[in-house]
């Protein structure tokens, strides 16, 4: 439960970008009794002119996918929004607007999202956090500056995809295992929970793929948990058969750290694109987006966004896929349907063999 929402399932789809989760994977999602997320970044960099009107593209598709989605499922939606990006602020405006259920926001600390709440809307916040100190700042912050508490929390661990939160020396660190961040950000966040008598949900995210993984965490007091990489070879996933079979064809050795343009590390599957990079070849980068705060595009090795994005549309010789450290575990493209009734039956098989 987030506020006045109901869950049937304790799943949370990840956002995914650039184009990987859209209304197509959300909304099937959210049909399975999830709630299922649009990935607000880059969703603009699919219409025709978003080179010359970048921030206009990126408001008519959003609203499209938030609409779209809408129209396919009676469930419970979300949009993921990252702090990094230069029009954060808008585009968790645009979401409110649109009615979206729930804005989740991580990739930096959303100090002040709660300013842009529309009390005539119902939209819930929800942070997403590496740590139990971050989780108490924000409640911290939050209460003082706008008498708001998040209506949930998402710890994202470091065997997540993507862009990760932590140092490179902290992810294989076991201090930071997510069992650990998670009594963490529990310990922290409780006082909050009891001063103001309001529950504040706590989501864990980061390598969680089956349902053992999921009984473990519900087990640990976890309220739910959040699952990409699982959703990512499905039919209704938004990306393109060539990015799906890049996690089909993934050994565990593909799956490894990059570092981003960015600054920070990130968790990919390994191509011949990041071998390239690795060696110091550079892609020519003409920047017509300027879409995140902490990229220097002058210096930047490549584009990550126009990396992403030939990514997604199947052109992996020009990009390549993040994915979380259980990627390698894919090996069929199945439905939403299909992987979610897979997951209920290994979360039983765990549940029956945690009782013997």
């Amino acid at each position: 439960m987030i506020g006045n929402l109901t869950a049937k399932l304790p799943i949370v789809q990840g956002g995914m970008g650039i184009g990987i989760s859209l209304s197509g994977l959300a909304s099937a999602i959210a049909n399975e009794g999830g709630i299922g997320v649009i990935s607000s970044v880059g969703v603009g960099l699919f219409e025709k002119d978003s080179s010359t009107q970048f921030m206009v593209a990126t408001k008519r598709a959003l609203e499209r996918e938030i609409r779209i989605a809408k129209e396919k499922s009676n469930g419970i939606l979300g949009v993921n929004a990252m702090v990094a990006l230069t029009d954060f602020e808008e585009l968790v405006r645009i979401s409110i607007a649109a009615d979206i259920d729930i804005v989740f926001a991580g990739a930096g600390l959303p100090l002040n999202l709660p300013a842009l709440r529309d009390e005539n809307k119902p939209t819930k916040f929800v942070p997403i956090v590496s740590s139990g100190r971050a989780a108490a700042l924000l409640c911290k912050v939050w209460k003082e500056k706008h008498n708001y508490l998040p209506d949930a929390i998402v710890l994202e661990g470091p065997k997540a995809g993507g862009h990760l939160g932590f140092s490179r020396e902290q992810l294989d660190n076991p201090e930071y295992d997510l069992e650990i961040l998670m009594r963490s950000v529990k310990d922290n966040v409780r006082p909050f929970e009891e001063k103001y008598n309001q529950k504040i949900p706590l989501i864990v995210a980061g390598g969680i793929y089956d349902g053992a993984d999921i009984h473990k965490f519900l087990s640990l007091g976890a309220d739910a948990v959040q699952m990409s990489t699982r959703f990512v070879t499905t039919h209704e996933c938004d990306a393109s058969i060539d990015f799906k079979n890049t996690y089909v064809n993934a050994k565990v050795e593909d799956v490894g750290i990059i570092s981003s343009p960015v600054g920070m590390p990130g968790r990919a599957i390994w191509n011949d694109f990041l071998d390239k990079v690795r060696r110091g070849e550079k892609h020519p980068i003409n920047c017509h987006y300027h879409c995140l705060k902490t990229c220097d595009y002058k210096t930047a090795p490549y584009c990550i966004l126009q990396a992403l994005l030939s990514a997604a549309k199947g052109k992996m010789e020009m990009g390549f896929a993040f994915a979380g450290i259980n990627a390698f575990k894919s090996n069929k493209i199945v439905s939403v349907h299909e992987s979610v009734e897979e997951l209920l039956m290994e979360y039983q098989q765990a549940k029956d063999s945690s009782k013997n």
